[in-house]
């Protein structure tokens, strides 16, 4: 089988190449991937239904494997196989990329494990669609993945030094996660970003406190990611702080410095501002 022009192979046996797939709009889908989807001797994938309709879509003739988080061990190990008997498998997942909160870590790691070539294709993802979207600083941030379920370990995550945060959500626990982060901080910016790439997109931007009241009667529908803003105690704030009080000190008005501190170093000027009124005397 040929490969496609510009891409690595193994010297020997076959390779895995890892398809990003639209995570709303079938129209994202790049012409890298729908070669890579012809080629393959197999495509792993989620749901065999879902990935027929984005085939079906371009035409485009290949044969199903089903791998899933029920079956993920079981069929990465016959994946290799065939792998290694000179095969090309082509990885996908419902939407977006393999890996990112979907099946595909173990196959990939098999693969690395038995030597085979892995290639990843560059393509749609709604982490990294919802962070530029946000306006939020993007310079330093983290992927928490589905947020903890367990309202200790939300309020540790939300808690926690650090860059910008980006995270999927249930809908339907939407309200509640807003509430703990406006409890935390309520100047905290935050978006949500729902139904992304589709004709309902919305990407809703203001603090915590504002969103938690947007939301608290009325969930919002589709699929949701969350941003935020870094955390009042991570140490762009403390640091910001620092520089905050020193231009204060030499004769500043307070809130427009910590506006300017805030554009420099992407904390929250109202965190920054209320963490100068607190310790000044």
């Amino acid at each position: 089988m040929r490969a496609a022009a510009g891409s690595p192979r193994a010297a020997a046996g076959g390779r895995l190449v890892v398809c990003p797939t639209p995570i709303g709009n079938l129209q994202d889908v790049t012409l890298r991937v729908l070669s890579a989807l012809r080629e393959a001797d197999a495509v792993a994938c989620e749901d065999t239904r879902r990935t027929r309709v984005l085939l079906d879509r371009y035409g485009v003739s290949a044969k199903l494997v089903a791998y899933h988080e029920h079956n993920e061990r079981r069929r990465a190990r016959e994946l290799v196989e065939r792998m290694r008997a000179g095969e090309t498998v082509a990885l996908v997942s419902d939407a977006g990329m393999p890996l990112i909160s979907d099946p595909g870590f173990v196959l990939v790691r098999e693969c690395v494990a038995a030597g085979l070539a892995v290639e990843v294709l560059p393509g749609p993802s709604a982490a990294i669609a919802a962070l530029v979207a946000s306006a939020l600083p993007a310079d330093r941030w983290r992927f928490a993945g589905f947020l903890p379920r367990k309202k200790g370990e939300l309020r540790e995550l939300l808690s926690e030094p650090g860059g910008t945060l980006v995270a999927f959500e249930s809908p339907r626990r939407v309200p509640a996660t807003l509430a703990l982060a406006a409890e935390l901080d309520p100047d905290r910016e935050a978006v949500v970003a729902r139904e992304l790439t589709k004709a309902h997109e919305e990407v809703v931007r203001g603090t915590a406190a504002e969103l938690a009241e947007r939301y608290a009667s009325e969930p919002p529908r589709g699929e949701v990611a969350l941003v935020f803003g870094p955390s009042a105690s991570g140490g762009e704030e403390l640091a910001g702080l620092e520089q905050l009080v020193k231009l204060v000190e030499s004769g500043a008005k307070p809130r427009p410095a910590a506006a300017a501190v805030a554009e420099l170093t992407g904390a929250s000027a109202n965190a920054l501002y209320r963490a100068l009124t607190t310790q000044t005397p």
